[in-house]
C-alpha cells in the first residue's frame, strides 16, 4: 500500500514538470513572436520614411522602393521621386526629395541617372546629414536657360550645399550652367524702347557653391558654362578636387573655375580647367591649399588675390601650386593686391610650372585694379616669403613682372631655375619688370634680365612686414 502511494506522488510529481516544462517553452516562444513583430514594424515604419523622405500628405506619387545595396547604404535615384530627364520639366523638387530621404541614411546615394537631362531650379541641398552621403552625376543637370527668369533672391548661386559633411560629388555626368545668356545682356534689350530695362541682374550666379561645409569630395564630373564660378567653397575644410573638368568659352567673364574662399585644407589635382577668367581663384581666408597636376588655359592662369580691396584685412598663408601646364593664358603664377588693404600673404610656392604662350608667367602686382582709375594708398596687404622655381616656355609680353608697394615692398622672393623665352607669335617686351622687391635670384635665369630684378638686404622691411603679421596670425 505504501508503495502504491510512492508511486502515485511520484507520477503526480512528473505530471507537474512536464507541464511546466511545456507552458515555459509556449511562453517563451509568444514572447519571440511578439518582439519579431515589433522588430518588422519598426523596420518597415523606417523604411517608409526614409525612403522617400516625404510625410503622408505628399502630393507626388509614392516612389518606388530605393535598391539597397549594403547594411548602411541606400541609392535614392531621383526618377523615383518623381523626376522626368527630360530637360524640360521641373526636376527641383525630385531632386531635394531625395536629397532628404538620403541625408537619413548613412553611406546614402543620391543618383542622378545617365543619358537624361534634368532641369533644375536654384536651391540649397542642406545638411549636416550621416555620414557618407554621395550626389552620383551620371546625367546631366541643366540650369534655367532665361537670365531674366532667376528670382533676385537666388541670383548667389545656382545649386547650393549648405552644412554637409563626408559628402562626395562624382560621377561621369555634367553640371551645365548654361551661362551663354549671363555673358551678353542682350536678352534684355527692348526693342521698342530701344534701351535696357533696370532690371538687369547686377549679380550673376555660381554654379555649384559650398557653404560651411567640412571633408568634402568633388572628383570625375564636368562643370561647363557657368554664368560666373563653375566650383566655389566658403568658409569651408578638408576639401579634394580631383580629376574635374571645368571649361566655359574665352568670352565668358569673371568665370573663375574653382573659387576658394576662407576655406582650408585644400588639395586639388589632376583636373583641366578652361575658363574665361582664373583657373584656380585663392581668396582671404585661405591656408593649407596645393594645386597640382593642372591643365590651365584659356583662361587668366592661377591666382591669389585680388586681396584688400575697399581697406579689407587679406590673410593668405601656405600655398603650394606646382607640376602646371599654362596655355594661351593671360597670367600664370600671379599675385594681386589692391592698394589700401591690410593683412599678409606668406609662404606661397610656385614651382614646376610650363607655360605655353603666356603673357605674364610670373606676376606680383600690388596696384591690382579693375577700373580705368583707382585712388592711390599708402597701406597694403604685405607680401612675403614667395618663391617661383622651375618656370619654363614661351611668354607674350613680359616674362617676370614684379610691381610691390612704394611704402611696403615684397621680401623674401625667390627666383630660381627661370628659362623663359619669348613667343614667336608675339612682340613682348622680353625684359623682366621689378619694383621694389627683396629676395634673391639663382640660375640658370632666362632672360638675364631677371638676374637683376630682385634687391639684396631689407632688413627693417621685414620688420615691418612681421608687425603686419599680427593683423592676421
Amino acid at each position: 500500500m505504501k508503495r502504491n502511494r510512492s508511486f502515485s506522488s511520484l507520477f503526480f510529481l512528473s505530471l507537474l514538470v512536464i507541464v511546466f516544462v511545456t507552458l515555459s517553452t509556449v511562453s517563451v516562444e509568444a514572447r519571440k513572436t511578439n518582439t519579431s513583430r515589433k522588430f518588422h514594424k519598426r523596420h518597415n515604419h523606417k523604411d517608409s520614411s526614409n525612403g522617400n523622405g516625404r510625410g503622408s500628405h505628399s502630393p507626388y506619387p509614392a516612389p518606388t522602393p530605393p535598391h539597397y545595396y549594403g547594411p548602411q547604404g541606400s541609392l535614392f535615384d531621383v526618377l523615383s521621386f518623381g523626376a522626368k530627364g527630360n530637360g524640360v520639366s521641373d526636376d527641383s523638387e525630385a531632386l531635394v526629395a531625395a536629397w532628404k530621404g538620403a541625408c537619413k541614411v548613412a553611406g546614402a546615394t543620391v543618383k542622378i541617372p545617365a543619358q537624361l537631362k534634368f532641369l533644375i531650379k536654384p536651391l540649397t541641398l542642406l545638411g549636416p546629414c550621416m555620414p557618407d552621403l554621395s550626389l552620383q552625376i551620371d546625367g546631366t543637370l541643366l540650369a534655367p536657360p532665361e537670365a531674366s527668369s532667376w528670382p533676385t533672391s537666388s541670383l548667389f548661386q545656382w545649386i547650393n550645399f549648405k552644412w554637409v559633411q563626408n559628402f562626395t560629388i562624382k560621377g561621369s555626368g555634367t553640371v551645365d550652367g548654361q551661362g551663354y545668356n549671363w555673358w551678353s545682356s542682350s536678352e534684355f534689350y527692348d526693342i521698342q524702347k530701344k534701351s535696357y530695362p533696370k532690371t538687369i541682374p547686377s549679380m550673376k550666379p555660381t554654379a555649384i557653391r559650398f557653404y560651411s561645409s567640412n571633408i568634402v569630395t568633388v572628383r570625375d564630373i564636368r562643370i561647363i558654362n557657368s554664368p560666373l564660378c563653375h566650383l566655389k567653397f566658403d568658409n569651408s575644410k578638408g576639401i579634394e578636387i580631383d580629376n574635374i573638368t571645368i571649361s566655359s568659352p574665352e568670352n565668358s567673364p569673371n568665370t573663375d573655375g574653382i573659387h576658394l574662399q576662407n576655406t582650408q585644407d585644400v588639395e586639388i589635382q589632376r583636373s583641366i580647367i578652361a575658363t574665361g577668367d582664373d583657373c584656380v581663384s585663392i581668396q582671404t581666408g585661405c591656408s593649407n591649399i596645393h594645386v597640382h597636376h593642372i591643365n590651365c588655359g584659356p583662361g587668366h592662369g592661377i591666382s591669389l588675390g585680388g586681396l584688400g580691396k575697399d581697406k579689407s584685412a587679406a590673410c593668405v598663408s601656405d600655398i603650394i601650386v606646382e607640376d602646371i601646364s599654362m596655355k594661351n593664358t593671360l597670367y600664370g603664377a600671379r599675385i594681386k593686391t589692391w592698394q589700401g588693404g591690410i593683412g599678409m600673404v606668406k609662404n606661397v610656392s610656385f614651382s614646376r610650372i610650363q607655360v605655353y604662350d603666356v603673357m605674364f608667367p610670373i606676376m606680383i602686382d600690388q596696384y591690382y585694379c579693375d577700373k580705368q582709375i583707382c585712388n592711390n594708398h599708402t597701406s597694403s596687404v604685405v607680401i612675403s616669403g614667395v618663391k617661383f622655381d622651375q618656370i619654363s616656355g614661351t611668354f607674350g609680353m613680359q616674362p617676370v613682372h614684379l610691381a610691390c608697394s612704394n611704402f611696403i615692398p615684397c621680401t623674401d622672393v625667390d627666383l630660381t631655375d627661370i628659362q623663359l623665352s619669348p613667343s614667336p607669335k608675339y612682340k613682348g617686351l622680353q625684359q623682366a619688370v621689378c619694383w621694389n622687391s627683396y629676395g634673391k635670384s639663382q640660375g640658370p635665369l632666362l632672360p638675364s634680365s631677371i638676374d637683376d630684378c630682385l634687391r639684396s638686404g631689407g632688413g627693417l622691411i621685414k620688420r615691418i612686414a612681421r608687425s603686419h603679421d599680427r593683423v592676421c596670425y
